[in-house]
């Protein structure tokens, strides 16, 4: 059986589960957001049985160790019950995190990606220390809730050769990278109520490389000549995107950035410099593909199918054997 955690409309989760299903593979989504409001759990342990760990999954209450492979794709929140009191609910919902995730963490399956790792590589001064320390390229970088600082940064690379962006951005409360212009330098006070990145702006053609497992799939995203160059989210459908080729030497830095966080999955930014250099701009465990495969034909949605099937295999009883 394959455990995928994310939740049903997510499009990249339905888009490889119809493939499982397709293959015959067993998959059952399991929803964070469900518990413990709507979904239940049932862990038990002693007089020497196995550990028991049923739950509430898209096939009803399953026995999750049966589980030999698990997506860990992107989850909603635990949410308590709409009767439960305000002061409560972070109560409740701490005590569920304790036994879900304690109980996840406890399954004898592979994960793409594990769970730890991946909450941990979803921090940027992580992934910007360790891609260092691989030997990728960075673009000079702060963090700072410090205005003296940010003005300082600002004045050595320049006006209009720096951004600045938030850490995180969601449907919700939507951030795009923006320029520092020379207005912005009067509201350089504002920092100190929490840090920003200030980054310095390359000149380029940004890149997304999809890597699953051994397999690395680039696109080239050519936003220079759109209504929003500086981040090519904004504009990515007026954008060219083509599927590359990267030097061999990106691609073993990329490699080593992935065993260090401990990730199978990641959806990595890059920047191409006109002089061809390579900048690493972050790596997202749960990044999005389907824009990708949609303009390049990239089998990447295939490409994880295949992996965790692979991986449920690996791990069936006497596979080894």
């Amino acid at each position: 059986m394959i455990l995928v955690v994310s939740y049903a409309g997510e499009d990249h989760t339905t888009e490889v589960v119809r493939r499982l299903e397709a293959q015959g593979r067993e998959v059952c989504l399991m929803d964070l957001g469900d518990f413990p409001a709507q979904a239940e759990l049932a862990l038990s342990w002693g007089n020497g049985a196995l550990p028991d760990y049923r739950a509430s999954t898209s096939k009803g209450r399953v026995d999750l160790r049966r589980a030999r492979a698990g997506w860990w794709r992107r989850v909603r929140p635990f949410e308590a019950a709409p009767g439960v009191r305000s002061r409560d609910r972070v109560f409740a919902e701490s005590e569920t995190s304790q036994a879900v995730f304690g109980m996840l963490d406890s399954l004898a399956c592979a994960w793409i990606n594990p769970r730890l790792p991946d909450e941990a590589a979803h921090h940027k001064p992580t992934q910007w220390t360790v891609a260092h320390q691989v030997g990728l390229r960075l673009p000079r970088t702060l963090v700072t809730n410090e205005p003296q600082a940010a003005r300082r940064f600002i004045q050595e690379v320049g006006v209009g050769r720096t951004v600045f962006k938030a850490f995180l951005a969601s449907t919700e409360d939507w951030r795009e990278t923006r320029l520092v212009l020379r207005e912005d330098l009067d509201r350089l006070d504002a920092v100190r109520y929490a840090p920003v990145i200030f980054q310095e702006y390359v000149e380029g053609v940004d890149l997304r490389i999809t890597i699953v497992g051994e397999k690395v799939f680039a696109a080239a995203i050519d936003a220079r000549k759109t209504s929003y160059p500086v981040d090519m989210r904004m504009a990515v459908g007026e954008a060219t995107v083509n599927a590359v080729t990267l030097p061999s030497d990106v691609v073993s830095g990329l490699r080593r950035l992935m065993d260090r966080l401990g990730l199978v999955y990641g959806a990595i930014d890059m920047r191409r410099a006109d002089d061809g250099s390579h900048y690493f701009l972050e790596v997202n465990p749960a990044g999005q593909w389907l824009f990708v495969e949609n303009r390049t034909g990239l089998p990447i949605s295939q490409a994880v199918a295949d992996s965790l099937a692979s991986l449920e295999q690996a791990q069936a009883p006497g596979a080894r054997g």
